[in-house]
């Protein structure tokens, strides 16, 4: 199958174009620079120069393939309404040309997202094989610039590594080498309108994190106040402290997906979170 896969070069889209190679596909991959061009290309794809505010190259890029994987997100938490805006116009554009075509169409959920979803969805009810991956807050692995890395850095720059209360609010994690594996599958047989769950730790407590933590940088680990969460963790304090476990179960069954890869606490156990300050 030839894929389209917008966000090619980044940390989850780099692994999906890697398994979807492995199995056999074509991949064309959406970047904006000569850079992320040389990258698809020396790992044996086929580069597509375009933006997510480029729709007309979005839509080539779909219209020329047999299946799309759209992971491209503009992550600016400065304006995340603008962010999502820009993710429903090219969920919309894409689709638009997807019509009538059975051709699967796998989409990323992200916060507050429902209205990329909803424009997913109708697609789904127009001759498109759509479906939604929605994946943990934490999809961790090397090189990995998400939640963790910068839970590892606000621990270095306070001296001591924080939970929130007693801890036991719980996070769901997934490996990104596994969460290649679900977008693959999902592209391959998911039917329409499926709804399907990146999960693999389905509720890791948050002090077990914050312990590991402090465990590799030799630091305290201390419990905070709900009042003291914004002060230490910035932007990261509301997520910190939710409880948000979920399960995987009906995914698994649904493609066969079964998770191969270290847990959260067992891949940050190997270290290699703590052998590079942060970047992100």
């Amino acid at each position: 199958m030839r894929v389209f896969v917008t966000g090619a070069t980044g940390y989850i889209g780099s692994a999906v174009v890697r398994e979807l190679m492995q199995y056999g596909h074509q991949v064309v991959g959406l970047t904006r620079s000569d850079e992320g061009a040389a990258i698809l290309k020396a790992a044996g794809a086929e580069a597509h120069i375009g933006t997510l505010e480029d729709l007309a190259s979005l839509q080539s890029g779909a219209a020329s393939a047999d299946g799309v994987i759209h992971l491209a997100f503009r992550h600016d938490f400065a304006d995340f309404a603008g962010s999502l805006a820009t993710d429903l116009r090219a969920v919309e554009a894409m689709g638009a040309v997807l019509k009538g075509s059975e051709k699967p169409f796998v989409i990323t959920a992200h916060a507050n997202g429902d209205a990329s979803e909803d424009a997913a969805m109708a697609f789904a009810e127009q001759g498109v094989r759509t479906s939604i991956v929605s994946l943990a807050p934490s999809v961790h692995g090397e090189k990995d610039k998400g939640f963790v890395p910068r839970l590892i850095h606000i621990a270095r720059e306070k001296g001591f590594s924080a939970f929130i209360g007693d801890g036991s609010n719980r996070w769901t994690a997934v490996h990104r080498l596994d969460a290649a594996s679900l977008f693959r599958l999902a592209l391959e047989s998911a039917p329409a309108g499926s709804r399907l769950d990146g999960v693999d730790d389905e509720g890791v407590p948050f002090r077990d994190i914050a312990g590991i933590i402090g465990k590799h940088l030799n630091v305290p680990v201390v419990s905070i106040s709900q009042e003291e969460t914004q002060a230490h963790f910035g932007f990261l304090g509301f997520l910190a402290g939710l409880d948000i476990p979920r399960t995987s179960a009906a995914t698994q069954e649904l493609l066969g997906w079964k998770p191969v890869q270290p847990a959260l606490i067992p891949d940050l156990e190997q270290g290699h979170y703590f052998t590079t300050a942060f970047s992100g």
